[in-house]
């Protein structure tokens, strides 16, 4: 059992004790802290509240709720809801930032409250230091009677999010519905049951076959949506006639795709493929995090458009395609971000522009895949002890490949000319990660196992 305070938001399992799990005094203080940040004049804030389907997610939406008020903050909830679509909302509803309750690809005993600023954006790292501070110190006072916030409910949020995905150029519904695509859709039994195939159906596709659609909150397998995860879905592909498949995480802004055989198209390439697509109609630079696949780089190339690489966190990835101009950006775990739709992780535009570039290009998912190359990402990680320098460890990394490009914004990533690796510290474990990308597998574990060689001899002398 675990709690974790980050920048971006608190994460813990349900039950134990408080400061060590996610409990209701845990709730309650975070939630506090986070509203005596944002108040700035006294006037009364709007708050957006938003949950995945997760068994202890009504539970925590009435704490969150209850909390809200007693700050004297009207509070708008949208019940069962996606990341994206509480982001959206947020700025729809003109509101002071936005709670999202989900856990994301964590396991069903886990929860979480991720904040939004008015943008509807996570809240930056200096920010979400401020919080921090504000809970140790307990800095928060609650509203008297007669200045408690409002509750109110939406349930057209989700509806709203599909109705801007239709209005935006590079959505193809024509082209889609004249396609008569078939597809096989992987809810987890979460919210992408509500979203997913109400998104289809605006899109024109007629031929739908959803899996774990019931919301239950009790995911039907690992919600990370990883290979070894999506079996299922792809038992089914294989047996039957389907254009492609989508699977989403519990809160709907990953999206994993597999080909009309059943194979993996790699969560490293939604995000490719989709900015291939962008890219032939826009022109503009990119974006993905430095743990990202090489590919999005050789795609940017070929559109004669500048891609850079941020550090890792999905805050970091939009900070940097603002401070690029990026039309198109994400990171490799199937996170795509459409800043002409909002600046988030998105899995249902990225579905809307898949179906498009199938539609308009007549391919077949299998055959958009391989326009991009194979490359392999090996991950590995080193145990650090309470005794290792890890700043040391890094800057003797860097120091000996120099001769390289190294990159150093978030650890240490060396670029060779047949592949990466990538260094960087674990925000919630005491690890160093060690991602290494090459043409093949043998050879990105190769180059990981040199750079932990090269550690190994350093803390050994």
């Amino acid at each position: 059992m675990a709690l974790i305070k980050s920048i971006s938001g608190i994460r813990g399992t349900i039950g134990g004790r408080v400061g060590e799990n996610l409990t209701p005094i845990d709730v309650v203080q975070f939630v506090s802290a986070f509203i005596s940040f944002l108040e700035k004049d006294g006037n009364p804030l709007t708050i957006v509240v938003g949950r995945d389907a997760r068994v202890s997610g009504e539970m925590i939406n009435k704490l969150v709720c209850s909390t809200l008020q007693s700050l004297g903050v009207n509070v708008i909830d949208l019940g069962l809801s996606t990341t994206p679509t509480v982001e959206m909302a947020v700025v729809h509803h003109h509101s002071d930032g936005g709670i999202i309750l989900t856990a994301s690809h964590n396991p069903m005993q886990w929860n979480a409250l991720k904040l939004l600023n008015a943008r509807g954006e996570f809240i930056s790292a200096a920010d979400g230091h401020k919080v921090l501070e504000i809970i140790d110190k307990q800095a928060y006072q609650f509203a008297e009677i007669d200045k408690l916030g409002k509750y109110s409910t939406y349930d057209k949020a989700i509806e709203d999010h599909i109705e801007a995905i239709l209005k935006l150029d590079l959505v193809n519904v024509d082209a889609i519905k004249r396609a008569h695509f078939s597809v096989v859709l992987d809810c987890v039994n979460s919210t992408g049951g509500l979203a997913l195939p109400l998104l289809l159906k605006k899109l024109g596709v007629l031929k739908v076959k959803v899996l774990n659609d019931d919301c239950s909150g009790v995911f039907a397998h690992n919600p990370e949506p990883l290979p070894q995860n999506l079996r299922g879905i792809a038992d089914v592909m294989k047996k039957g006639s389907y254009s492609v498949g989508f699977v989403v995480d519990p809160d709907v802004d990953r999206l994993a795709i597999l080909t009309e055989n059943g194979d993996m198209f790699g969560e490293e390439y939604t995000l490719v493929s989709i900015a291939d697509y962008i890219l032939q109609h826009k022109k503009g630079n990119t974006v993905s995090n430095l743990s990202s696949t090489r590919a999005l780089r050789d795609v940017s190339r070929k559109h004669s458009v500048d891609y850079n690489a941020s550090a890792v966190g999905e805050v970091n990835v939009v900070e940097k395609m603002k401070e690029t101009d990026a039309v198109i950006g994400g990171e490799g775990n199937g996170g795509v971000i459409y800043p002409e739709l909002h600046y988030g992780r998105d899995a249902l535009v990225g579905i809307a522009l898949f179906l498009t570039y199938m539609a308009e290009t007549g391919m077949k998912c299998s055959e958009i895949r391989r326009l991009y190359p194979s490359y392999v990402i090996s991950k590995n990680k080193i145990d650090l002890r309470a005794d290792m320098d890890l700043k040391a460890i890094l800057q003797h990394i860097a120091k000996k490949y120099a001769k390289h490009e190294v990159n150093t914004i978030d650890g240490v990533k060396i670029d060779f000319e047949n592949g990466w690796v990538h260094l960087r510290p674990s925000n919630t474990e005491p690890i160093i990660r060690i991602y290494a990308e090459a043409e093949n597998g043998k050879m990105a574990d190769s180059m990981a196992e040199k750079i932990i060689a090269d550690i190994r001899e350093f803390l050994h002398s």
